[in-house]
């Protein structure tokens, strides 16, 4: 006999032994989730197991009627922070006698899970990289399984670590401990590292000559910054350039060698307070600064005067400019930079003008050189470009202007599924989708497609997501203007295409933003 539902609140009571299978879609990998449910299993006395698969995540627990009707309720209750649901299918079915409870390997499948987004440092990995009596006092990787690095190192579905960048990290028998043990924050956290096993900091100057490294680069980095020189920094998901944000000539001097001469650079600020001093913050805008996302966020500035500290600031940060661009430390790294730096730094993508922004070291010193005075970087690779996401507040919502750091790949779900389609953006700002069954996967923001490393960057991320959700795409949709490069390059595919005129374009994505149907006007 089999009993089948989709409600996640199921009251019927018992004690007779039950199983209960759960199939979820959503953002189950990379954010704590089979840990969860090891606990929340063992904490109702029921075995069983569960899995991350392609499209989500798979359990069956097994145990007394009332505790399993606990158990699925408290699934949606008390699930991780990161985590959401797009579906939670339940099956009762006749027990099988499951013994004990078990994480099992991953399995293959048809690739349509969600993939988390970058996450910014957690508050309990905050305390333990400021806490001298923490083994991991002062280590710029720290993260743990609610927050840290995703999207950025990811080579394939699922998310294990063998199918990450941290592959060639082996844990040491400490940070194997905390992996292994289902009590742990740690529990299969799959950046897990510590100083003994993990990525480390070296500080090189323009020839690739290291001058430092660990804490000592950390430090000497900083000092060069309050020194008034241009700092590279390999970061999350790409290069920054840095530069001491009350420095007139050192901001001066980053814009000539930039080529950048009136567009307003973004600045890191060391934490809320000092955001506060600079700008206007409503309690909605401090709550965007400081969320999981840690996005850019556009502030109106405050008006110079009455001892203001906002006068410190060079006014070549944003000529003329009554919004300011700030963001707060998003990694252990930034945050123990900002610490000893004490105030705002400009935060620049670290490209060439109109170019992606470098990935690895040796790029860098080849294209930054010429800009960066030194160049602070790691050993971890960057799998995939990720910028940062700009956002702001208007009426009294979040709103996102560049969706990168943060925010991608997440989906958009739709309520009826399709074909598998590509779509390949516009020639400005350009982003690209795929669309796979429910789900509309959004990349990251790529850029202007003016040069051919802002096209071939454009091409790359189109055959990373491909190859990432294994898409063989039935058609492609483009846009109208048939001088676009992105259009040029559907009508190259060799598939059927759809073109979309603009601005329908975007009012369908207004439309699918605020989940509308059609009939509307725009």
């Amino acid at each position: 006999m089999v009993e089948t539902t989709n409600d996640e609140t199921i009251t019927t009571g018992g004690l007779a032994p039950r199983r209960l299978k759960v199939s979820l879609r959503g953002a189950v990998q990379g954010v704590g989730f089979r840990p969860f449910v090891h606990r929340l299993a063992g904490e109702h006395n029921l075995n069983g197991w569960v899995v991350n698969s392609c499209d989500g995540a798979e359990l069956e627990v097994e145990g007394p009627r009332e505790q399993l009707d606990a158990f699925l309720r408290r699934l949606s209750t008390d699930k991780p922070p990161l985590a959401f649901y797009q579906s939670c299918e339940a099956v009762w079915l006749d027990p099988a006698g499951l013994q004990a409870f078990a994480i099992r390997k991953s399995v293959a499948g048809a690739k349509t899970a969600v993939i988390v987004p970058d996450v910014a440092t957690c508050p309990d990995c905050q305390r333990e990289v400021f806490d001298p009596r923490n083994r991991r006092y002062r280590y710029p990787f720290t993260n743990c399984t609610n927050c840290g690095p995703r999207f950025s190192i990811i080579h394939a579905l699922p998310y294990d670590r063998c199918h990450t960048s941290m592959r060639n990290f082996r844990m040491c028998p400490d940070c194997q401990a905390e992996y292994d043990n289902p009590a742990d924050r740690r529990f299969h956290a799959q950046p897990n590292a510590c100083p003994r096993c993990g990525p480390q900091l070296q500080l090189w100057d323009q020839q690739g000559n290291g001058h430092a490294e660990g804490d000592a680069a950390l430090k000497q980095a900083a000092a060069a910054l309050l020194e008034g020189k241009i700092l590279a920094l390999k970061g999350l998901g790409g290069f920054q350039l840095l530069v001491d944000a009350r420095q007139a000539e050192a901001v001066a001097r980053l814009r000539q060698r930039k080529h950048r001469e009136e567009k307003p650079f973004a600045i890191m600020a060391p934490d809320l307070a000092a955001a506060q001093d600079l700008c206007e913050v409503s309690e909605l805008e401090a709550r965007l600064l400081a969320s999981p996302e840690k996005p850019i966020v556009l502030l109106r500035r405050r008006p110079p005067g009455a001892g203001c500290p906002a006068e410190v600031l060079s006014e070549l940060v944003a000529p003329g400019n009554p919004w300011l661009g700030v963001m707060l430390p998003y990694t252990p790294l930034h945050l123990l930079l900002m610490a000893e730096v004490g105030h705002p730094v400009v935060a620049t993508s670290g490209n060439l003008s109109e170019e992606p922004i470098c990935l690895d070291e040796q790029e860098a010193l080849g294209k930054l050189g010429g800009i960066a005075d030194l160049f602070l970087v790691h050993d971890r690779p960057i799998v995939r470009q990720v910028d940062d996401s700009v956002a702001r507040v208007m009426a009294g919502r979040e709103l996102v202007l560049r969706r990168a750091r943060g925010y991608a790949p997440l989906p958009i779900t739709l309520k009826a599924p399709r074909a598998p389609v590509v779509a390949v953006g516009a020639q400005m700002k350009n982003t690209v989708a795929l669309a796979v069954g429910h789900q509309v996967f959004l990349s990251q923001h790529i850029g202007d497609l003016e040069t051919a490393e802002a096209f071939g960057a454009f091409e790359r991320t189109l055959a990373d997501f491909e190859r990432l959700y294994e898409l063989r795409p039935a058609s492609v949709v483009c846009d109208a203007h048939p001088d676009y490069r992105s259009t040029q390059y559907a009508r190259q595919r060799g598939l059927p295409v759809v073109a979309v005129q603009h601005h329908f374009a975007h009012l369908r994505s207004c439309m699918a933003e605020n989940q509308l149907e059609p009939r509307c006007w725009g």
